[in-house]
């Protein structure tokens, strides 16, 4: 059986570390919606190649562009067994078209699943980010500082901020994500797909939680442990 999931969360919400494990545990293939879009480019595919010229121009990439990106990925092999989406759909538009595009293909989204995080939360976990130059360990200075500031247990090395890290950008990064995707989760829950998670809980809690919102469709191996 194929199983076709959807995992949503702001920024700082902890999603692609959560996709990666959930990825791993039940044998769905993660596809991540801004990797796709990168190793397009990169490899100057023809779908990449105009992607970009809408880049170059400043405008958006038009859904169709996009929809065809995920549908050329969701038809090769290693997507047999079902998807997790990750970074799409961003709106309701973007929801509808996916849906009628995997219809098409006989598919369907079986499950959304919603980390929910406080938006206090949200911004000490983007704004106290910090992250070692040399090795790449990264740290939080409100959650699980390094014991001298500014300085990686790791290596020694020198901790920074990313720009796109600061309290102001990480507000704004939130108040686009959540105008753009209020809508999104409205239209999951009123067709009774929408499973909401209690991002606020430890990773392993939150993963559990996933399998369980999933487990009518996995197989025994892949249900939590009780």
């Amino acid at each position: 059986m194929t199983i076709n999931v959807i995992l949503l969360g702001p920024p700082g919400a902890g999603k692609g570390t959560q996709a990666k494990t959930l990825a791993e545990r039940t044998g769905l293939t993660h596809v991540a919606s801004g990797d796709l879009f990168r190793a397009a480019l990169r490899e100057g595919t023809e779908l990449g190649m105009l992607a970009k010229s809408y880049m170059d121009r400043g405008e958006l990439v038009p859904d169709e562009v996009v929809i065809r990106m995920i549908l050329e990925r969701v038809a090769q092999p290693d997507c047999a067994a079902g998807v997790i989406f990750d970074g799409f759909p961003r709106t309701q538009e973007q929801a509808v078209a996916l849906q009628e595009s995997l219809a098409e293909h006989n598919g369907k989204i079986d499950a959304v699943l919603y980390l929910h995080v406080p938006n206090e939360v949200l911004l000490r976990r983007i704004a106290g980010r910090q992250t070692c130059k040399v090795c790449g360990a990264t740290y939080n200075i409100y959650y699980f500082p390094s014991h001298r500031p500014g300085i990686c247990d790791a290596c020694g090395g020198k901790l920074y901020q990313r720009s796109d890290d600061s309290l102001e950008t990480a507000q704004h990064r939130l108040d686009v994500y959540f105008t753009q995707t209020r809508p999104l989760i409205e239209h999951y829950q009123r067709q009774g797909l929408l499973h909401e998670i209690d991002g606020q809980q430890d990773i392993a809690w939150v993963t559990d939680a996933m399998l369980k919102a999933l487990g009518r469709f996995l197989e025994p191996s892949a249900q939590p442990k009780e």
